[in-house]
């Protein structure tokens, strides 16, 4: 068995913090989201892990996750030129893939930990041409929609469906057999242009070839969009984050709840509520740090309230006195009071930025 992860697009959903590098490695407490996939991968027994990227962000991807050695795996990096459709990655793929089955997996994709593990399972031992996961949900119109029978077998696929047949919405997460090469093969591109996964497994219905299907009922997330993903960064501090202070703490500061504080970070005349993930190398003097915020490394935070956001690395927030929530501070980026008169507000904002002023 091995395992492809689709790792390339350009992250429009996610701009203006795509603009500079790839959306699969934008951190989820303070970890890639690419790199929850490979745990999970490995943890279920599945170690040669081809990625595929593309040329805008594949070296960043590449150089950020390595050869696989901090996985305990072997990663093959594999270049899609054009980001011609989920089908198309397999095949481009297919010297790598080989003979062997695979699992697809979406690399801006989080599922709760432990399911991949149980759907391998299911498709050792069911043996299907091909597994595909679902999961219900409240807008099926907005994904690739299954139609089911009783037993499980998929009867029909249906790409964003204007009267959907069912709320059982494609996760991004897929298993098959070799023989997906041929119906990949036999398909053409979609009216967008691309080779969809989805006109592939609906040929292997078409044939009479057994695709079946597993409900997940953990949690999934799409870390497409700001808001997906701080709920990303909400659940995966909620449920995994584990207490461990390396930083230093003056006794001024106050820590409660399940609290992490790399190495080298210092922490002044604070208070932070867990769950709460703080790099290394930070500086935060004289902050209320509320819980679901994650810090990334080498961050500076003064004189500042903050709450359910994601503060990227290098980022400097200093005299802010408005809390901040439910926000994502890009890489470098710098928030700071302007100490001239008249009062004014003074932006330097790029494309795609989202500003709320209340």
């Amino acid at each position: 068995m091995k395992a492809l992860i689709l790792s390339g697009g350009k992250g429009t959903r996610l701009r203006p913090l795509t603009y500079t590098g790839a959306k699969q490695l934008v951190p989820v407490a303070n970890k890639p989201i690419l790199w929850y996939g490979i745990e999970e991968m490995v943890a279920a027994g599945i170690k040669d892990i081809g990625i595929i990227i593309s040329p805008e962000t594949g070296a960043e991807v590449r150089n950020k996750t390595g050869n696989g050695d901090r996985f305990n795996a072997n990663i093959t990096y594999i270049l899609q030129e054009q980001p011609a459709g989920l089908a198309h990655a397999v095949k481009v793929a297919l010297p790598f893939l080989g003979d062997s089955p695979f699992l697809m997996y979406l690399g801006d994709n989080l599922i709760q930990q432990g399911d991949l593990s149980y759907f391998l399972q299911e498709f050792n031992q069911q043996q299907p041409d091909a597994l595909i996961l679902l999961r219900q949900v409240s807008n099926p119109s907005a994904f690739g929609v299954a139609k089911v029978d009783d037993t499980g077998r998929v009867l029909q696929l249906i790409e964003k469906p204007k009267e959907p047949p069912s709320n059982l919405a494609l996760v991004g997460v897929y298993f098959f057999s070799p023989i997906i090469h041929d119906a990949i093969a036999a398909i053409q591109p979609s009216a967008r242009g691309e080779l969809e996964i989805t006109d592939a497994i609906q040929s292997l219905i078409d044939w009479q070839k057994q695709v079946v299907a597993c409900n997940l009922d953990g949690w999934w997330l799409d870390t497409g969009k700001k808001d997906d993903l701080l709920e990303a960064n909400r659940l995966i501090l909620d449920t995994y984050l584990t207490k461990s202070i390396v930083g230093d703490v003056d006794t001024n500061s106050q820590i409660i709840g399940r609290v992490q504080i790399g190495a080298n970070s210092q922490i002044i005349n604070c208070t932070i509520r867990g769950p709460v993930v703080i790099g290394s190398g930070c500086h935060l003097e004289n902050c209320f740090i509320g819980p679901y915020s994650s810090i990334a490394n080498n961050t500076t935070l003064i004189d500042t309230d903050l709450e359910h956001s994601v503060v990227l690395e290098g980022a400097k927030i200093i005299g802010i006195h408005d809390r901040i929530i439910d926000s994502v501070i890009g890489y470098r980026a710098q928030l700071t009071v302007a100490p001239r008169r008249p009062k004014a507000l003074r932006f330097l904002i790029g494309d795609d930025c989202q500003i709320e002023l209340t």
